[in-house]
């Protein structure tokens, strides 16, 4: 199922690709607003399934974009966990369990606060494998419980990006022209507040 690839050169492709920021997935809406859309999971802007029918739309939604972005090619999958040292286990053991092949590639520091107890790294990994519908579907049911956070799926170039979360997906496309027609072709999805969120 997993292609392979090398941590360093993605990390290196993200920085040659996307010098703006980090690769941490709440960050990308503000980040590359012009060409971001966010897409709810649920009739009515509802935040979480509460019964099989409501997963089978989340699932539907998520695979959807997913398709339209990434059908017949190759994608990264990435998840996150962090610590409070940069070699420390885990503080939650969610995402080595449903992401087993991630491979570590990037390690964020947060050390803004003095006391260095309140510091923590912020640890990506990832995987490569053929797009196709339904093959996250295990990974996306736990975004839509928020048991699994910061999940984001890439293309091998980093043009395209969807960051699953609960209640919905952020989507940057290449350019504000795409990301206005994928936008039309589910206006349904989108929210009715004015900035979209």
């Amino acid at each position: 199922m997993t292609s392979s690839f090398t941590p360093e050169l993605l990390a290196g492709l993200w920085q040659e690709r996307r010098p703006s920021g980090p690769p941490i997935a709440h960050t990308f809406r503000s980040t590359y607003a012009d060409r971001w859309v966010r897409f709810h999971s649920l009739p009515g802007s509802k935040r979480y399934p509460e019964s099989e029918d409501e997963y089978a739309i989340v699932l539907d939604r998520y695979n959807t974009v997913l398709d339209e972005l990434f059908a017949g090619t190759d994608v990264f999958v990435v998840t996150k966990d962090w610590s409070n040292t940069p070699t420390e286990p885990a503080a939650y053991l969610t995402r080595q369990a449903l992401h087993p092949e991630g491979t570590r590639w990037w390690t964020e520091p947060h050390l803004d606060d003095p006391d260095p107890k309140f510091h923590t790294y912020t640890r990506l990994y990832a995987d490569r494998r053929p797009w196709e519908r339904g093959c996250a579907d295990e990974l996306l049911r736990a975004v839509a419980d928020e048991v699994l956070v910061e999940v984001f799926f890439a293309d091998t170039e980093l043009r395209r990006v969807h960051h699953p979360y609960d209640g919905g997906a952020d989507v940057i496309l290449t350019t504000p022209e795409e990301r206005d027609r994928l936008r039309d072709l589910h206006g349904g999805w989108l929210s009715s507040h004015p900035a979209g969120l």
